[in-house]
């Protein structure tokens, strides 16, 4: 019994132990002589099967996605640049269109209307296997990612339905997400469009260059006619551009070998597919069909040109994007007054005289109560010349004057403040600031404010800037600033500069005209604009400019100025400025000098001619300068260069084709402000002669000796500038800054000399 668990027979219990046996016993048959005749199969046999196998697994799904994102995107809306309609400007009538901003030159035609050459060039030029592919060209992927793998260029694999679908549907993004939805949309187009539904479109959306959208506008552009008279070379030379319009620029010289070697490209494609023989192909390979002259868009031709620039800015100004601006299909109503623009445009060529083509003239007009600009002259032609002179400018001259009288009489002094007239005028330091201009050069000895004012006596305003008036120069900008000078303008004004009143430094024209505006407003200062009203294509109102007021003066010194600057148009240096309507205003005369390393070089000459003035109801500037730069010589160049001669007649004379004789509306009356500052003039009594009363028995008195007679004015000289500011330096233009324009156009050489100012 002891010995029965290991020979005896098996018990029930010994075989339900035979699992663990077998198991045992199938171990052990692993390690059996002979299994090593069974070798295990190689790793790489091994990872080449799991290879497959996850290879065909991802392949399904993969084609899975594709099939899953096929269905889910859907061909979305044609850009809007393709759906774009064209924005119109009008003037403030909202009738008279003054032009209008596009985004695209496009004119759609139909497949039948496209010549055979066009659609055998650009299959061509783009995708051979057009007929052929299904939306995708597989080998022309991977002949692209083997060409930009071995070589320095990049060369592209789409399709032309790939490209109308980037074009028409997607953005032009490098992305892998673009590029995977370009790919599933162009299947889904080849599916439910024809391949001449594709080229048609394709051929009405692509771009050709300089403007031209669509094979209609590029052969008008290129070639001056209809696209249906293409003949197969200019066909070629047309789907050439499209690869790298800006490469391949027909009228750009430097571009010329490029195209060239593009065009051969073609030709070879169209020879190889039997659209063209070998004759043929001899023939037009040997040079580029001839294009015709480029021609520039007239939309901005002639002085409208300036008012579509300058609505174009403002319209950025206030928020409106370029897409809306040239696409947006907006009805943009500006300030400007058709019959006030046309009467701006007729009287500089009836004034500005002949044979003169150095001479610049800018005019502007504006609404005192509301800002609107109403006129604009900035030069003849905006394609030959796009600075606008009215938004530039120069140094005002004398016409800055009124900027000190406003200071003044804000200051506790009144027109009746007595002031150093005498020339020349001694300043600390032994500097002499002498008469010029329309004053004659005269020595006036004491006058009061008005008087200054009506003569332009320059040594009188100096005086009351520079010794009658605490801190005199800075409250002269300050209220030149608050009248509605910019910001940027007036930081061109040193205060310590004695002559800082008589306007040394370049202000533009239509800010001159604004901030006179604020005396004809009662001293209310607006902001000029130019954007009245904004609609959509539906109607619906985007923008409506509302008005804000501010106070820059109180009514008595606006009404004290306004008195002033009205003595100067009835008896003073500006009586060719009269106008139908009770009228105020001032001539300004400025001088240039150069100064290098502090140093003064050559003569000074003068550089500016204004006069700027207002009725009740529309104030008005008006320059003249010569040059590019705005500061050639005017004496020797005009006629006469005063500006109480060729500007104030140009005021007077568009003036008067703009108001209305029965609305002119009145000026308050003069407030006559009481000085508690300063000496109050008192003019010398004139001697009366007495009459004679003989007496018999008396001899005849003795006459009283008669008052000495002044002696007659010398002519001034130059005179020395007391201080010399630093020259402002003014840089190229970009879009008007709140609430004016930037700075002139070209750099000035350096501050104006005192004394010219007239």
């Amino acid at each position: 019994m002891a010995n029965q668990s290991h020979g005896g027979p098996v018990t029930p219990r010994s075989r339900k132990a035979q699992p663990a046996s077998r198991a045992g016993s199938r171990s052990r048959r692993a390690a059996q002589p002979g299994d090593e005749d069974k070798p295990r199969k190689p790793l790489w046999r091994r990872l080449v099967k799991w290879g497959l196998i996850t290879g065909v697994v991802m392949f399904v799904l993969a084609i899975a996605g594709l099939f899953f994102a096929y269905r889910a995107v859907s061909i979305p809306d044609a850009n809007a640049e393709f759906l774009t309609q064209t924005t119109k400007v009008y003037y403030s009538d909202g009738k008279h269109k003054i032009g209008d901003f596009q985004t695209q030159n496009r004119t759609s035609i139909g497949f039948d209307e496209m010549p055979q050459t066009i659609k055998d060039a650009v299959i061509a030029a783009e995708d051979r296997s057009f007929y052929t592919n299904q939306g995708l060209d597989f080998k022309g992927i991977a002949r692209a990612l083997r060409d930009n793998a071995t070589t320095s260029g990049t060369s592209g694999g789409s399709t032309i339905t790939q490209q109308y679908v980037k074009v028409l549907y997607l953005t032009q993004d490098r992305t892998m997400s673009r590029k995977a939805k370009e790919a599933i949309l162009s299947i889904k187009v080849h599916n439910q469009m024809s391949k001449e539904e594709i080229l048609e479109g394709y051929l009405n959306t692509i771009y050709f260059g300089n403007g031209a959208y669509g094979i209609e506008a590029a052969s008008q552009t290129y070639f001056g006619h209809k696209a249906a008279k293409l003949t197969a070379p200019q066909a070629a030379m047309l789907s050439s551009v499209i690869n790298n319009p800006s490469a391949f620029d027909p009228y750009d010289e430097s571009d010329r070998d490029r195209l060239m070697g593009r065009y051969t490209y073609v030709l070879d494609g169209m020879r190889k597919a039997g659209n063209i023989t070998e004759e043929d192909y001899a023939k037009y390979v040997a040079k580029l069909p001839k294009v015709q002259k480029q021609r520039q868009s007239n939309r901005f031709g002639g002085t409208k040109g300036f008012l579509l620039r300058l609505t174009e800015q403002q319209l950025r100004k206030e928020g409106f994007s370029d897409s809306q601006i040239t696409g947006g299909g907006l009805k943009v109503v500006t300030t400007f007054d058709y019959d006030a623009q046309k009467a701006a445009v007729e009287t500089v060529k009836e004034m500005k005289p002949d044979g003169l083509k150095e001479l610049n003239v800018a005019l502007s007009a504006v609404d005192p109560e509301t800002g609107a600009l109403r006129a604009m002259y900035g030069g003849p032609n905006y394609l030959k010349s796009q600075l606008n002179w009215a938004m530039l400018g120069s140094q005002p001259g004398s016409s800055f004057k009124p900027f000190a009288v406003a200071a003044a009489l804000s200051d506790g002094y009144g027109l009746k403040t007595q002031l150093d007239g005498s020339s020349p005028l001694r300043l600390k330091g032994g500097a002499e600031i002498e008469n010029q201009g329309d004053s004659g050069g005269r020595s006036f000895g004491p006058v009061s404010l008005e008087y200054a004012t009506q003569e332009s006596v320059n040594t009188a305003f100096v005086d009351l800037t520079y010794d009658v008036m605490e801190d005199g120069g800075q409250k002269t900008i300050d209220a030149a600033r608050r009248a509605g000078l910019s910001a940027t303008t007036t930081k061109r004004y040193d205060p310590s500069v004695a002559v800082v009143s008589l306007g040394y430094a370049p202000v533009p024209n239509v800010e001159m005209a604004a901030a006179y505006a604020t005396f004809a407003n009662k001293g209310k200062q607006n902001d000029w604009y130019v954007i009245q009203r904004v609609r959509d294509r539906a109607g619906e109102d985007l923008h409506n400019h509302t008005v804000r007021s501010k106070k820059a003066f109180s009514e008595a010194v606006s009404a004290d100025v306004t008195k002033a600057l009205q003595d100067v148009v009835g008896a003073g240096s500006g009586t060719n400025g009269r106008t139908m309507c009770p009228t105020a205003g001032k001539t300004g005369t400025a001088t240039f000098q150069k100064v290098e390393n502090g140093e003064e070089v050559g003569n000074a000459h003068v550089s500016s001619s204004w006069f700027v003035g207002f009725t009740p109801k529309l104030s008005t500037a008006v320059m003249y300068v010569r040059g590019k730069n705005g500061n050639e010589a005017l004496n020797g160049y005009m006629p006469t260069f005063y500006g109480g001669q060729y500007p104030a007649k140009t005021f007077s004379s568009f003036m008067n084709k703009v108001l209305d004789g029965g609305d002119c509306g009145e000026f308050p009356p003069a407030a006559n402000i009481k000085s508690t500052k300063g000496k109050t003039f008192v003019p010398v009594p004139t001697e009366t002669q007495e009459t004679e009363r003989p007496k018999k028995d008396r001899p005849d008195r003795p006459s009283r000796p008669g008052r000495p007679t002044r002696p007659a004015p010398t002519m001034p000289t130059m005179p020395t500038q007391p201080t010399d500011p630093e020259p402002p330096q003014p840089t190229r233009p970009t879009q008007p800054t709140d609430p004016g324009p930037p700075d002139p156009t070209e750099e000035t050489d350096g501050p104006s000399r005192p004394g010219w100012g007239d």
